[in-house]
């Protein structure tokens, strides 16, 4: 298994916590959209926050969706995951270059800049519950962590790292949500913080040849660790040229054959994997015989 989430708990379940290896899906993620070595620090760091949230969700068809609206280079980003551990995204402008920020590291605060997160869970129900806040450093686990707490009222610590090779291609990947439960002893948090304080960084951490059990064992530290369950973890677009076609037929007659007075093929790309889709104007004949 090469990406995985684990789940555990400590405290006597006091603590909930998740921690992540996402090295695949991250290089999956750059591949898929030729990012630039920030813009792939900034859409990784989304991506493993956003899987591991996904893996909080319970019903085997709930979605999660985290998007990132703001006035830096990167205009933003979408990154969708489910609870089975799949997950996908995309940055509006992928290719975005910046010089290293203040301490020699890549500046994804920089990259991003001042806006908005907006969580969006679907859980089946008549409306999706929708938490916004504003962007507290652009960072990505700093805005989680403010999320959890002013959205959703979890006191969380949220780490994300996603360290670069000099060719562009992703090292190492992954990250840790730790969450206090209403009813935490006072002797608790000040043991996890202390372990918070003594933490090195997760790229450091999953460099070092450790694992997201081993991660999880120097947050929880003197804390009775249990590891609930290991879950993988990938890159995975549900795209294909059926749902496509839905797509095309679900715009109407009109549109569809303004497309065919064109007498020209179109094609049709996925935001999240990038992949593109071409439809003959014959195909699209076919597709207006489809549509209402």
């Amino acid at each position: 298994m090469s990406d995985y989430i684990v789940r555990a708990t400590a405290a006597g379940a006091q603590i909930r916590a998740f921690a992540a290896t996402t090295k695949g899906l991250v290089e999956a993620g750059r591949c898929a959209h030729n990012t630039s070595p920030v813009v792939s620090a900034g859409l990784g760091r989304l991506m493993t926050g956003g899987v591991m949230m996904g893996a909080m969700l319970k019903g085997e068809k709930d979605l999660l969706t985290l998007q990132i609206s703001a006035d830096g280079p990167v205009k933003g980003m979408t990154v969708t995951a489910d609870s089975q551990g799949n997950v996908k995204g995309y940055a509006i402008n992928p290719q975005v270059m910046l010089p290293p920020n203040g301490a020699g590291k890549l500046d994804v605060g920089g990259a991003v800049g001042k806006g908005m997160l907006r969580v969006v869970k679907d859980l089946g129900l008549k409306e999706p519950y929708v938490g916004q806040t504003a962007l507290q450093t652009g960072e990505i686990a700093e805005d989680l962590t403010y999320y959890f707490a002013t959205s959703e009222q979890v006191p969380s610590s949220v780490g994300l790292g996603v360290l670069m090779e000099k060719d562009n291609t992703v090292k190492q990947a992954g990250g840790f949500i730790v969450q206090l439960m209403p009813f935490t002893e006072d002797k608790v948090i000040a043991a996890l913080e202390r372990n918070l304080a003594a933490f090195s960084s997760v790229t450091k951490v999953l460099d070092e040849g450790k694992t997201p059990g081993e991660m999880l064992e120097l947050l929880l530290k003197g804390l009775d660790l249990e590891i609930v369950d290991t879950m993988p973890a990938q890159f995975y677009c549900g795209c294909d040229k059926k749902r496509v076609e839905r797509a095309i037929i679900s715009i109407g007659k009109k549109e569809i054959k303004e497309m065919i007075f064109e007498n020209k093929d179109i094609e049709v790309n996925c935001h999240f994997c990038n992949t593109s889709y071409r439809f003959s104007v014959k195909e699209l004949k076919e597709l207006l015989d489809k549509s209402r």
